[in-house]
């Protein structure tokens, strides 16, 4: 079932969960300077309600053959520096070697990660996959695949009212 929302769009395969959302700014401190975001989730299992914007409350009870993916959006300015402008475009594939256990935000052991940074229409980007388990990256890896190629990002959506207060 397709979900869209914030100018991001997924349509994941059979048997996976995807949400996008934005969290709330009554959360964030008065006067930060702070916008939120949108970020999208993608699992092979179900999402829990409370949980991270890199998994955190989700990929703690993940199964060795299940799979997580984040999508999160930066604030437009980080579109020019360097971490993210090295690509251009979300990155439609992963591979198996990408995967390492260096690269979770937080190292839960058998799991392997990777992460990649990017912009996409002025949009900047953190793509971020966990697998369940390293061993089973092979096997994995298409199925993840099949959901990074069902996103769609589009224009940035105009900010909320309360964003510009």
């Amino acid at each position: 079932m397709r979900i869209s929302a914030y100018g991001l769009a997924v349509d994941p395969p059979s048997g996976w969960e995807a949400r996008i959302r934005r969290h709330p700014l009554a959360l964030r401190p008065a006067g930060d300077g702070l916008r939120s975001h949108p970020v999208l989730h993608a699992a092979d299992f179900a999402l829990p309600e409370e949980r991270g914007d890199f998994g955190s409350g989700a990929v703690e009870t993940m199964k060795p053959s299940q799979a997580f993916i984040a999508l999160i959006e930066y604030d437009p300015s980080s579109a020019a520096t360097a971490l993210f402008s090295s690509q251009v475009a979300v990155p439609l594939q992963v591979g198996a070697e990408d995967f390492s256990p260096q690269q979770l935000q937080r190292t839960i052991r058998g799991q392997a990660g990777t992460q990649r940074f990017f912009v996409d229409g002025g949009r900047a980007f953190c793509l971020y996959v966990v697998l369940g388990s390293m061993a089973n990256r092979q096997h994995a890896a298409p199925r993840v695949n099949a959901v990074l190629s069902a996103i769609e990002i589009g224009p940035r959506a105009a900010p909320d009212l309360a964003e510009l207060l």
